[in-house]
């Protein structure tokens, strides 16, 4: 068992390399000396099945897996039932594209809170994870998993105890730790040993092993003020958390087989290898 490592979208070098489109991503990804890539659709799922088909054949033959990210506006705990359909179309075609390109994940982020109580949007949050997992089961994509994200800002669903309660609706659900956005909307939160180490534990208690071993990971060190994210940052960065040394510690102590996606601003393929490098440190 051993943990995967590689970057959300592209970073600068892979631009001043010379590469110019996305067909050219497993090649970047093998000569960066890492792993997986997590294909972006943030601003929605705008690549074509075939396109996504032509990209998985070649992340395959270099040995890559693929994620996705799905669209940010997903809003699953919105009070107006339109914006929580909609969600689930979107979730649809993220799991359309990620599975022709071979992948079988997509990463989510749940929505906010607004003017209701986390009470509420946690409750109307599961409600349309359910109804997506069926429109998933209908159009015979059950194996995709989706993988709530945890998030950064104070407004937003999504502590580690909000995505793992969805986690508990169905097994097939992976939560996405962000370790970044979990310091950052506790203004930091990691600061000693244990407190890394209260997160995989928590996982392990409530979801199992299995998806404690096998949870994705969004990865960076992230500014915020008092409502938590403000802006990504670099490893380079000495004045905001997290540190990636202990998770890597920790997911090779445990026997891990952790997807971890960095998302740092512009060096996201750099730091990955960064992190990549000291996990194997720890295993040899």
């Amino acid at each position: 068992m051993s943990c995967k490592f590689g970057p959300a979208g592209n970073s600068n070098s892979f631009f001043d390399m010379g590469y110019k489109n996305s067909l050219q991503v497993p090649e970047y990804i093998t000569k960066m000396g890492l792993d997986v890539f997590e294909y972006s659709c943030g601003r929605g799922v705008n690549i074509g099945l075939e396109k996504a088909s032509e990209l998985g054949k070649l992340a395959k033959e270099k040995g890559i897996l693929l994620s996705l990210h799905a669209p940010y506006y997903i809003s699953m705990s919105s009070v107006e039932e339109e914006k929580r359909l909609n969600s689930i179309n979107y979730i649809l075609a993220s799991a359309r594209a990620v599975n022709a390109m071979g992948g079988n994940r997509i990463v989510v982020h749940t929505g906010s809170c607004g003017k209701i109580s986390r009470e509420e949007a946690l409750y109307l949050a599961k409600d349309t994870m359910k109804s997506a997992l069926l429109a998933l089961d209908s159009e015979n994509l059950g194996h995709i998993h989706i993988c709530p994200e945890t998030m950064g800002k104070v407004n937003q669903l999504g502590t580690l105890d909000e995505v793992i309660e969805l986690c508990t609706l169905d097994e097939r659900l992976i939560p996405c730790i962000d370790f970044g956005h979990l310091n950052a909307r506790d203004l930091g939160f990691f600061k000693v040993f244990e407190d890394y180490e209260s997160v995989y534990n928590n996982i392990e208690n409530r979801l199992g092993e299995d998806r404690l071993k096998n949870f994705h990971s969004h990865f960076s060190k992230i500014e915020y003020t008092t409502g938590g994210e403000k802006r990504h940052l670099t490893f380079e960065d000495t004045l905001y958390g997290p540190d990636f040394e202990p998770v890597m510690e920790l997911s090779y102590k445990k026997n891990c087989s952790n997807i971890f996606i960095c998302e740092s601003d512009g060096t996201q393929a750099e730091d990955a290898k960064q992190m990549k490098d000291c996990y194997m440190s720890i295993k040899d």
